[in-house]
């Protein structure tokens, strides 16, 4: 029997298939260890053959299965063929999507800890015939583990004598049980559920959902009870022995989540993001991969939890960009759900306030079930949005980050006890750092972006490839001291709000603070608590917490994201403005949200004040339409980098020559085609290039495409070329 086999290198020259004699125990799915030149290596049965076309004394075999089951499911073995089809990925990537990362390599197990307890021939003797009346130690933990019945032999020794406990277990009086020790995320993070009644909306949204055979667009206004309409869902799916897949945006909701499904459905839920110690990933994916847990939580990486008889699959703020991978390798969440949906015969829901326009177009043309839910629990009124023009406080005088009316209605929210949340999409004390003299901007040497200053470490970092520079007293060009910090930052917010308010305590959630392990809970749950007034944050504030106490919401600068190099930029203010407003006002209390802006005229403004989300995606879907962009046409983009730039030059040029004719074969497919230097001309020392086009949906152009991009991969091997489908950011 012949075994084809995908070896662990991230490598297009080893991109493919290979042949191995097959051995005992080895099933499609395996693990496998295989010779691979002169080293051993680690590799994935894809398949078993009777034949092969290698030559049988050039056919090797394989060393050895790695696991005690095949890892890899038939499920996942076509959802491999489907995203390097449409993603334009390696098989090897894909399938290390699927497995921790530590796995490989077998740099992470079960772990295993031993307990004792008395071995029973000696539990009913009396110990003064087996232990010396001068061995008190001894005597001393035979003594409790009689009593405890068995315990943890690390808690022996750190609170008996370790010699003792060994002595003891070396003789046989003390049994040794060999258990698996689960590593559990969040362990105390549970609370006791209580009954809830749904209103007659959450009601009918489950209805909908359960009974349809489509994707279900959850259109709910924040506030409106998205979440138990989930609960109700899973609850539903366990109950026909199916399991679920709930995704949220940001790894900083996890705790929440967690706290709500553990109380609902217990030691059944498993976390998986990027914010796990090695061992509480293994852990809990082997949870999953055994059954013994049935719903998987956590962010992107979720969507690949080894569950089988999948029955539902939630994705929570289904607009938010997190569920685009900007890394390699680079997919789109939603239609990994999709696949794995269509496969088990599952249901999919997808929740928002603010549905991106693609989602809610394919509801309108019938490809989804639509479902609203336009008012909140208890018919709660939403916080009304106040526009300041900063124009106008920079005519009389103010020139501050802070509008008159944010600092009053910031005093009036602190006065009456209660909290609020100050949102500013870019960390940091300032984004850059200029000369007023010559003009000079400090810029990375590796990078082509200009350094961002973090005050509270006096540096200067780069945001890309995280190289630090010394904060700088003099012009390094022209030696003038005027040093001009631009654009604030979470940090310098901090600082101006403790000189403004004294003694408010302020608690800032960005990707500075929230680095070690379980800072989100950390800093929410103090925030929830009461401990601090005021949460000054990024866009990780603004999705999905719910703080009884928050009144007043502050939108530092609107204008940030309308400047984003995507044709999605609008849309994106309007989801941000709209989902960070949804923040304040949630229990009995009224909400307040002061909106701060250069353009208050410009119309996303006027829709999010007003919540007319469906005035806006008109007017938004009408222009991408004329303009014929996603989700009329697919962006496809080639990216190309280099060290050299000329090589990188050539390769583009190969490219867009390349592109240039499949556009001749296809024109009717073909919208728009250029290439050019990206934006960020230069990332950790690599020049960066880009052909960009829009083709029709689904058309045959995108495999030829990637094509193209092999033949520039294959021409130019130094050459890093990555194919994006609908990226989130063309700089």
């Amino acid at each position: 029997m012949i075994a084809k086999v995908i070896v662990d290198i991230s490598s297009s020259e080893v991109d493919r298939v290979f042949d191995y004699e097959t051995i005992d125990g080895v099933e499609r799915g395996s693990r496998v260890s295989v010779p691979f030149g002169r080293q051993s290596l680690e590799g994935y049965v894809i398949g078993l053959s009777e034949t092969t076309d290698v030559p049988k004394d050039k056919l090797k075999k394989i060393s050895g299965v790695i696991d005690d089951r095949p890892i890899i499911s038939d499920e996942f073995l076509g959802l491999c063929d489907h995203m390097t089809e449409r993603f334009h990925l390696r098989k090897i990537d894909v399938f290390r999507l699927f497995l921790p990362t530590k796995l490989r390599g077998g740099r992470i197990k079960a772990l295993e800890k031993n307990f004792l307890s008395v071995s029973p021939e000696y539990a009913e003797t009396d110990p003064n015939l087996f232990i010396k009346k001068s061995a008190h130690s001894q005597l001393e933990v035979f003594e409790y583990l009689l009593d405890a019945k068995e315990a943890e032999q690390s808690y022996l020794n750190d609170n008996f004598s370790a010699a003792a406990v060994r002595n003891l277990v070396a003789r046989g009086v003390f049994s040794v049980r060999r258990q698996c020790v689960m590593r559990t995320p969040y362990s105390g993070v549970v609370q006791k559920t209580t009954d809830v009644k749904l209103t007659d909306a959450q009601s009918a949204a489950v209805e909908t959902i359960m009974a349809s055979d489509k994707p279900t667009l959850l259109f709910g206004v924040t506030g409106s009870g998205k979440t138990e309409v989930y609960l109700d869902c899973i609850e539903k799916t366990l109950a026909v022995g199916k399991t679920a897949i709930m995704l949220v945006p940001e790894i900083s909701l996890t705790p929440q989540v967690m706290r709500i499904f553990r109380a609902r459905f217990g030691d059944a839920v498993a976390l998986l993001h990027s914010g796990l110690s090695d061992g509480e990933r293994f852990d809990e994916w082997r949870r999953l991969l055994t059954g013994e847990a049935r719903v998987a939580v956590g962010a992107r990486s979720a969507i690949f939890a080894p569950l089988t008889d999948l029955g539902l699959i939630v994705i929570d703020e289904e607009h938010d960009t997190s569920y685009v991978s900007e890394s390699n390798p680079r997919y789109i969440t939603r239609d990994v759900a999709f696949f794995r949906a269509r496969y088990n015969g599952a249901k999919t829901v997808m929740g928002s306030a603010t549905p991106s326009t693609e989602s809610f177009y394919r509801a309108e043309r019938g490809e989804y079930s639509l479902v609203r839910m336009p008012e909140r629990i208890n018919k709660r009124k939403m916080p009304e949005i106040e526009i300041v023009n900063m124009c106008d406080e920079a005519m009389y005088g103010n020139s501050g980050m802070f509008s008159a009316k944010l600092v009053s209605a910031l005093d009036d929210c602190l006065k009456a006890g209660n909290q609020a949340i100050l949102f500013l999409n870019r960390r940091g004390y300032s984004s850059y750092v200029m000369c007023r003299k010559c003009g000079y901007v400090a810029k990375c040497e590796d990078c082509d972006v200009s350094l961002v200053y973090h005050k509270e470490e006096n540096v200067l970092k780069c945001h890309y490839c995280q190289r630090r520079y010394a904060m700088l007293d003099l012009c390094p060009e022209c030696k003038s001291p005027h040093i001009k910090q631009g654009f604030v930052g979470t940090e310098r917010v901090v600082e101006h709000v403790n000189k403004m308010f004294p003694s408010a305590r302020i608690i800032r959630m960005d990707n500075d603070t929230t680095r070690s392990k379980d800072a989100h809970l950390r800093l929410l749950s103090d925030f929830a608590s009461g401990n601090a007034d005021i949460l000054v944050g990024t866009q990780m504030v603004a999705k999905g917490h719910d703080f009884a106490n928050v009144t007043l919401v502050g939108i530092i600068d609107a204008d940030m994201s309308l400047h984003f190099s995507a044709h999605t930029a609008v849309e994106r203010t309007f989801q941000l403005i709209t989902q960070v407003a949804g923040r304040a006002g949630r229990e009995s209390k009224p909400g307040r949200v002061v909106l701060q802006t250069y353009s208050p005229n410009h119309y996303v403004y006027r829709y999010a004040a007003a919540y007319d989300y469906e005035g806006f995606y008109r007017k938004e879907i009408n222009l991408l339409q004329a303009t014929k962009f996603p989700p009329f046409t697919e962006i496809i983009r080639i990216l190309i980098s280099c060290a050299d730039e000329s090589v990188a030059l050539d390769a583009t040029k190969l490219a867009i020559d390349g592109a240039r004719a499949v556009a001749a074969e296809l024109p009717e497919q073909f919208v728009y085609l250029n290439a050019m230097r990206s934006p960020k001309k230069r990332i950790q020392t690599k020049y960066r290039m880009q052909v960009l086009m829009r083709v029709l949906p689904n058309s045959a152009a995108r495999a030829r495409i990637y094509e193209v991009a092999d033949s520039v991969t294959e021409k130019f091997p130094g050459v890093t070329c990555f194919t994006e489908l609908d990226p989130n950011d063309l700089s």
